[in-house]
Formats: C-alpha cells, structure tokens, sequence
C-alpha cells in the first residue's frame, strides 16, 4: 500500500528500511523521503515506522507477517 504519494513509498519500503537500519522518522525521510514535501503521510509513516520496529524486537520479520500461514498434512 502507497503511504507517501509524492515519493511513492510504499509500506513495504518503509518495513525494508527499518530492516537496514531505520528508526527514526528522520531516517525514513532521508533514504525514502517520507513526509519531505506535503506530509500528509507522516502520520501512517509513523504507525508503520512503530510496527515495524515493535516487529523487529519480537524478532518477527515482515515476510513471516505479511505472509498467510500455511498447513501441510503430514504425509501418510
């Protein structure tokens, strides 16, 4: 999902940013540039900056969260 228009940064991007090292919202817009021009998307930026690092700390990666959870049966 588009969180900035005016850059077209996506919330994968912002989750792929915190995983090389983001953490700040001065960090996203600095590599993504986020919120840099009208910065209506600050806020959303934000939740999605918190999640991703309250993910992190869990040790969840985005891939395992975005993910559906798959069941195998056991083979027979």
């Amino acid at each position: 999902m588009y969180v900035c228009i005016c850059k077209g940064v996506t919330d994968t991007a912002i989750r792929e940013a915190v995983c090389q090292g983001a953490c700040r919202m001065r960090d996203l817009k600095a590599c993504l540039g986020v919120s840099a021009q009208c910065g209506k998307c600050a806020c959303h930026a934000k939740a999605v900056l918190e999640d991703s690092l309250l993910q992190s700390k869990m040790g969840l990666s985005h891939q395992s969260v975005n993910q559906p959870i798959r069941f195998y049966e056991a083979a027979a």
